[in-house]
């Protein structure tokens, strides 16, 4: 079938697709096929799962379990220093700059800073791109949408609606979104245990079915807020004062931990444990003001190392030797061809951007590939400037978007990011041939992909160019998340 072809089914029939989606004949499988339960945190620092062992603060047993009984990725990065272009890349296997979709829906134009941003799709992931729904549902699985989507033009989302999880080729699907600063934290206000329960039903009525589970939790995403008791049992742990700490999102953390742990308890119960693939993954870095992601720099809607390293865990049964370790730098754009290697799906290989991570899950030490890139035109109240990245063996380079524009000195930034994770040594002077080179590199990238690329703002104003056009709710985010600050309480 034709993406064309696809792309009305979607836009045109879709309604009664729903309706007659039960008539229509499944694709034969064979007891081969693995199913895959695909768990994604939001805005889970790379320091917060305890198998790092950065501070040992943090409780992910279950978590562990899945890295010592699989494969941990030191080097795993997101696409996107942010929620939407992320998840976009985990979906299609192509790079935020080429799918123009590079921020949070819907945005948050800054219209008097001084560089102007393309406005990007304002309809979210376009429907004529392949997903994993529609690939693993191609190959006869049952899929399965739980949690947070954050690929449409808005959240409010219904059966059938196009943009959706289920117009993007999920089956079963539930969508929730983060709750109001209002909600009660004793009513799991992040959606955790119907996340969970409804992921769980999904296993056992597909038991007999090769399925995808996309499990898309909203912990530990702001607004924070937990049980007081299970804070409180954080609170008194040793370093609970330290800025790497954060006894709220300690207790959000261990509550998805538990969640996560039903899971993999369900699936040794219905005996699918040995044929199922279990991935972890954070869509990006955390938020820096509620806990510091050291040892890396930065944290969410910043392309130094904390807004953009996650942590990673892969599970294959038979394939991957338990307890391995990863060093070899990999991106959320992998997911969808190695996925589709795994399930033995076809796809245009070169429309995609990411790579296949078969080789290295298998035993190897690397595949074939140069270089990974970012692309971030865009402001952020969290965030530093808007900024690109390459990364190529060892090195990282960070070209600053409003320095390149007006002329300024000190438009890139050079790291050695093996000996120097905190990002703190800037090499640009010292090896200036290099950093010309990986320049040229990110330029040449942005060019081919097609990046919307960002301008001079006429309408610059030294005074307002940090005040977004869009006010956060009734104005009163900062002083809650002052009032949620474990260092504030």
């Amino acid at each position: 079938m034709t993406r064309t072809i696809k792309l009305l089914l979607k836009s045109i029939l879709l309604p009664f697709l729903f309706i007659f989606s039960g008539c229509s004949e499944s694709i034969k499988t064979t007891e081969s096929q693995v199913n895959v339960v695909f768990i994604l945190a939001d805005d889970m620092g790379w320091n917060q799962v305890k198998y790092h062992n950065i501070t040992g603060y943090y409780d992910t047993p279950n978590i562990d379990k899945i890295s010592l009984e699989g494969m941990q990725f030191t080097n795993a990065y997101s696409a996107a220093p942010v929620c939407t272009p992320a998840r976009a890349s985990i979906m299609t296997g192509k790079y935020p700059a080429r799918l123009h979709l590079t921020d949070y829906l819907p945005g948050n134009p800054y219209p008097y800073a001084k560089l102007k941003t393309e406005k990007q799709s304002e309809n979210g992931l376009p429907l004529n791109e392949i997903t994993l729904g529609e690939l693993f549902k191609e190959q006869g699985y049952v899929t399965g949408h739980f949690g947070k989507w954050h690929l449409n033009k808005d959240k409010n989302y219904k059966l059938g609606r196009p943009g959706d999880p289920g117009s993007q080729g999920f089956d079963d699907v539930l969508s929730t979104v983060k709750p109001e600063i209002t909600a009660d934290p004793n009513k799991d206000p992040h959606h955790v245990k119907e996340i969970t329960d409804r992921t769980i039903s999904f296993i056992e009525k597909n038991k007999e079915e090769p399925f995808f589970a996309y499990v898309s939790h909203h912990v530990v995403h702001r607004p924070i807020m937990e049980n007081k008791d299970l804070i409180n049992s954080y609170k008194t742990k040793p370093n609970s004062e330290s800025k790497v700490n954060n006894p709220i999102m300690g207790a959000m953390i261990e509550r998805m931990d538990r969640s996560i742990g039903r899971i993999l308890n369900k699936l040794e119960e219905l005996n699918l444990s040995e044929n199922t693939i279990i991935i972890f993954f954070s869509d990006n870095g955390g938020f820096k003001y509620y806990q510091d992601q050291a040892p890396l720099r930065g944290g969410k809607a910043m392309v130094f190392e904390g807004g953009i390293r996650v942590p990673l865990v892969i599970k294959w049964p038979g394939m991957i030797k338990p307890g391995t370790v990863s060093e070899f730098p990999v991106i959320s754009n992998d997911f969808f061809p190695t996925l589709a290697d795994i399930i033995g799906a076809d796809y245009d290989k070169k429309s995609i951007d990411g790579n296949s991570l078969t080789t290295i899950l298998k035993g190897g030490s690397k595949i074939d590939r140069e270089a990974i890139y970012w692309h971030y035109p865009h402001y952020h109240r969290q965030g530093y400037k808007p900024s690109g990245a390459i990364r190529m063996g060892d090195y990282k380079l960070i070209e600053w978007y409003e320095r390149t524009a007006y002329g300024e000195e000190h438009q890139v930034d050079l790291f050695n990011i093996k000996d120097d994770i905190s990002e703190n040594s800037n090499l640009a002077d010292e090896k200036p041939e290099l950093a010309k080179k990986m320049l040229d590199k990110l330029h040449k990238w942005l060019n081919d992909v097609g990046a919307q690329q960002m301008k001079v703002n006429p309408n610059y104003n030294f005074e307002k160019q940090y005040l977004p056009e869009l006010e956060w709710p009734a104005g009163k985010d900062f002083e809650y998340l002052d009032m949620q600050h474990p260092n504030k309480q």
